[in-house]
């Protein structure tokens, strides 16, 4: 009678237990996968396409606050090159940190600040309406400076509050230590939207 039972539980149970367990192995590999795919498209939108920036600082008063959640567009200047007022950021090797900044003078140009404001090729920046006060220092822009074939020169928007290329540790920005262009304030939501550029 009990090998009876036995033969009549056996056949039923081990199968069923064994497709569970199959089962259970299936929706874990499953999940496993998707994770992966996940990570691989966060990595590549992380890496080439765009990055969360946090504002440090009020360099960049009034336009962007302290603490202001910016995304940056990675993958633009890879098929244009950056223009003038482009809010940019930027790799300051010496700070090991990254900046944020306006750019104002442009490859080829002759920069200069004379009586607090920004000269062109000797002429003045009449369109700059972002830096609405006059410097009080022009750093190593107080003589002419000619930027190269990939280089860029860029100040704070709150001028007198501002580490930018008026000194040495900034200097001149090469293409090359671009991350890329502040593209839409995401925090604080009241702030919410795209940047004004130039």
């Amino acid at each position: 009678m009990t090998e009876q039972k036995r033969e009549e539980v056996v056949p039923e149970d081990i199968p069923e237990q064994f497709e569970k367990k199959k089962s259970r192995v299936r929706e874990a590999i499953d999940f496993i996968l998707y994770l992966a795919v996940v990570a691989g498209i966060c990595y590549v939108i992380v890496t080439f396409v765009g990055q969360r920036t946090v504002v440090s600082g009020t360099s960049m008063i009034p336009t962007l606050q302290d603490g202001d959640n910016l995304i940056t567009d990675k993958i633009s200047y890879r098929f244009r090159d950056p223009e003038r007022y482009d809010i940019i950021v930027l790799r300051v090797e010496s700070q090991h940190e990254n900046f944020i900044k306006r750019v104002i003078g442009l490859p080829g140009e002759t920069v200069q600040i004379v009586g607090g404001r920004v000269y062109i090729n000797g002429e003045l920046l009449e369109s700059d309406v972002y830096g609405n006060e006059l410097m009080i220092s022009a750093g190593r822009a107080s003589q002419p400076i000619t930027l190269g074939e990939n280089e860029y020169f860029v100040l704070g928007d709150n001028r007198n509050g501002s580490a930018d290329s008026r000194l040495e540790e900034v200097g001149n920005v090469d293409k090359s230590r671009i991350i890329g262009r502040a593209f839409v304030r995401i925090w604080p939501l009241s702030q919410f939207g795209l940047l004004k550029h130039g």
